[in-house]
């Protein structure tokens, strides 16, 4: 039987890391720029960015956080008050030594006007938002402080990806200073569920919520908890984090206040943010050898109508066709959001056209010629459906059933992706059956193996020769946890806390 040729080459079983690079530039989402590790994010990207970014502000003013913008900058004298903070950041820091450039006699360009003091440009703000709290920061009355920003942060990357890892990146960062222990421990565990809730409703994306081991967690930290999903290649990606950091920021920025009983104490605090790695994610998760497919809830565009116009006679009738149907498509409404339809009039080949949206992963397309046109109807093509899987409706009904069908391609999405973790996850209880786990079986496809391996282990004891030996690492101790005792893998002790390992973006 011969191989259908794909709209992606090479596929995610020839190549998954080009496929990936490959899926981005066909979908028109990104590209690299001149600087290692940067990137352009195109209008199809970056309207996703802007979806997600709409979505979670509201869940955030839900929960009674505001947004507010802090300093690019951080003085290099604020980021060394925390030990272990800047001890996990110094190798990602960009680092700001002179003010400004003047030329040389052959007109080259030469750093002038060294700082009295070098500037870090923000891997994240901890630290200078803390600074700023300990000014606001008087009473117990002034507590709690509920903010985020929306913002671009730099980390000097090694190994670069777009979107799962670049120099520049956007995110944003909620920042919680509370005046006691549990009502941070109460945040921190609340923004977790937002994202968690965030990714399976919107994103299609089954997550794992856990806690990080002492290893992993955020430099600083007291702890921390994430969210893991599995991606087509069965590697784990971090979706999410959220931190309790106790009152370790608050002593290293001097965040104090008058207790209720008159007492001088240090404030309780948290961290918390999800970053444009969620495209990434997304597009690792859900797409196809044919290209991107994307959950109609994040969607840039919900549904692409393609005129087909076989002469100009004819152009006049189709487009006012497509025109009207657009508006009607317009009114309605999914996920509390007015559906978003676009109409493309570009002079080119019908296949060409179709295919570029196919790519572009359009949730759901119509095509409108000229028999359509005559009969009202529409031809309506579904993303998650083979690419000439054809189904006509009549133009009048279809404003009833479109919120039903993108309804039933996000729950779709889910369904297989949350099937394809639970397959690929499973229980191990030796240390050699992990090694059996993670060993490639096939040579030729040697990224596409493993999976989740759920083991019991001791929070105590380090992985470090995991990850030496096969690239492993604890990505989190689940919030939902085997009722029976296990022996950890690594100490050969009795443990009731199991883990999940996993190779790692």
């Amino acid at each position: 039987m011969q191989k259908r040729r794909t709209a992606i080459s090479p596929t995610r079983e020839e190549n998954y890391s080009d496929w990936y690079q490959e899926v981005i530039k066909k979908a028109d989402l990104a590209e690299h720029t001149k600087v290692r590790g940067s990137m352009v994010m195109k209008p199809w990207g970056y309207a996703l960015w802007e979806n997600i970014r709409r979505i979670l502000n509201e869940k955030f003013e839900e929960t009674g956080h505001e947004n507010a913008y802090f300093p690019l900058f951080i003085p290099l004298s604020y980021l060394e008050k925390e030990a272990q903070h800047v001890e996990g950041f110094a190798k990602e820091c960009a680092v700001v030594t002179h003010h400004r450039l003047e030329q040389d006699e052959k007109g080259r360009l030469i750093p002038k006007g060294k700082l009295e003091e070098p500037l870090i440009v923000r891997p994240t703000s901890e630290m200078i938002i803390g600074e700023t709290y300990a000014k606001w920061v008087e009473s117990y009355r002034d507590l709690p402080i509920l903010l985020n920003q929306w913002a671009n942060v730099v980390r000097w990357e090694m190994r670069t990806r777009l979107f799962l890892r670049t120099t520049e990146f956007l995110w944003q960062e909620g920042h919680t200073a509370h005046e006691t222990k549990e009502e941070a421990l109460f945040e921190t565990k609340q923004m977790l569920n937002v994202y968690v809730d965030f990714c399976r409703e919107y994103l299609a994306m089954p997550v794992v919520p856990g806690q990080k081991t002492e290893e992993e967690r955020f430099p600083g930290a007291v702890s921390t908890y994430t969210i893991e999903a599995m991606m087509q290649d069965r590697k784990a990606l971090q979706a999410g984090t959220s931190h309790f950091l106790g009152q370790n920021f608050a002593k290293s920025s001097g965040i104090q206040f008058q207790s209720r009983t008159g007492d001088v104490e240090y404030a309780w605090t948290t961290s918390w943010g999800v970053t444009t790695r969620l495209i990434g994610a997304m597009v690792m998760m859900h797409s196809d050898d044919d290209g991107l497919i994307l959950p109609p809830a994040i969607a840039s565009k919900h549904v692409v109508i393609l005129p087909i116009i076989p002469n100009q006679e004819q152009e006049k009738h189709i487009l006012d066709y497509a025109n009207r149907l657009k508006k009607d498509l317009e009114k309605l409404q999914y996920k509390g959001s007015a559906i978003k339809v676009h109409i493309d009039k570009r002079e080119m080949r019908g296949g060409e056209k179709m295919w570029s949206w196919v790519k572009k992963g359009a949730p759901i397309r119509l095509e409108i010629g000229p028999k359509e046109y005559e009969a009202k109807t529409v031809s309506l093509f579904q993303r998650t459906k083979p690419p000439k899987d054809r189904r006509s409706y009549l133009a009048n009904e279809l404003s009833s059933l479109l919120p039903e069908l993108l309804d039933e391609v996000q729950k779709e999405l889910f369904t297989k992706a949350d099937a394809f973790r639970k397959t690929h996850t499973h229980r191990i209880d030796s240390l050699e059956d992990l090694y059996r786990f993670f060993t490639p079986k096939n040579p030729s496809s040697p990224e596409i193996h493993g999976g989740f391996a759920l083991a019991p282990f001791d929070p105590s004891q380090s992985a470090d020769k995991l990850q030496e030996d096969l690239g492993v690492t604890v990505r989190c101790i689940p919030e939902e946890q085997p009722q029976e005792e296990g022996i950890c893998i690594l100490s050969k002790k009795k443990t009731r806390t199991y883990a999940i390992f996993a190779k790692a973006y």
